[in-house]
């Protein structure tokens, strides 16, 4: 079982994103998703940033992969999605259809989690565009992943989410320039202000949503350090670590300890919740409300 970085949902300055990738290339991660797949306004960093990043991990032995953006709005930023597409250098992850279609028969690709695979017809589909990899949807269950995997028509490799905030929806709109009374083209950057996106709490203080610019998370962190031995009994290749901006190499390093020794669960889970800047969640996993966390049956 691999260990995947996920691609980087938030607005850092150029120095913090260069600082945590060379950071992270001394960990135990296997995979390194790169890109911005947030909002085209995030501009610390350009392509040739990305490659430069891309470069460094890929010497220290990582597979790189670049991620597309989830919501295209405008030509430019179908433009930008076609020059990352044809970067000739790295493998590809496909968050929207006008990506799959770009990369169909030309190379293969990783399907994205924002593609909507929710049967084995689709999954075949992807499969047969060239997908090597996909990306289990974030609220699927474990009873209906085994159900669809029983029904795929070759060998296909699965991710799973398994740590961080949900990526729940994208929108036109920008939350956190709305937040701060300011037009979306206009924003002045106010994400680079939230570097693990802006908590939103309800009347009763309870902490329910976070604002990320044009995306919107859980604010619990979906954690799935207790299900690594069912994971891996049921045959998952990849498990998705999405960044955070503290303590991501003790993140990192409580799932190496759980994917390597299946009894050493209970350590690694104590090391992660050191970690974590949030509560727990695990619930569309089992089948329950997102925002649950249900204990795994021994």
């Amino acid at each position: 079982m691999q260990l995947s970085l996920g691609p980087l949902l938030y607005y850092w300055s150029r120095e913090d994103v260069f600082a945590f990738y060379q950071s992270m290339a001394r960990t135990a991660v296997d995979i390194v998703y790169l890109g911005e797949t947030v909002c085209s306004r995030r501009h610390e960093l350009r392509l040739k940033d990305w490659l430069d990043i891309g470069y460094l991990l890929r010497d220290k032995g990582k597979e790189v992969v670049f991620s597309t953006q989830v919501l295209l709005e405008s030509t430019a930023e179908v433009g930008q999605m076609h020059k990352l597409v044809a970067n000739g250098e790295f493998l590809v992850e496909a968050n929207d259809m006008g990506a799959v279609s770009a990369l169909a028969s030309s190379q293969p690709f990783v399907a994205g989690p924002h593609l909507n695979l929710y049967n084995a017809d689709s999954l075949n589909w992807m499969l047969q565009l060239g997908a090597f990899r996909w990306v289990m949807p974030l609220e699927m269950p474990s009873d209906e992943l085994v159900s669809m995997l029983a029904r795929v028509a070759a060998p296909l490799q699965t991710e799973v989410f398994a740590y961080g905030r949900m990526p729940l929806a994208h929108s036109a709109r920008c939350f956190t320039a709305r937040h701060c009374n300011r037009p979306k083209d206009d924003c002045g950057f106010a994400c680079l202000e939230h570097p693990d996106g802006q908590l939103l709490t309800t009347r009763e203080s309870q902490h329910f949503l976070v604002l990320n610019g044009t995306q919107t998370q859980s604010a619990r962190i979906h954690n799935l350090i207790a299900e690594v031995p069912e994971l891996s009994t049921l045959g998952i290749e990849v498990l998705r670590l999405s960044p955070q901006s503290r303590n991501m190499e003790h993140v990192i390093e409580a799932f190496d300890i759980a994917r390597n020794d299946v009894h050493a669960s209970d350590a690694a889970s104590e090391l992660l919740a050191t970690a974590m800047h949030d509560s727990a969640c695990n619930g569309y996993w089992h089948a329950r409300p997102g925002m649950d966390l249900q204990t795994p049956t021994p």
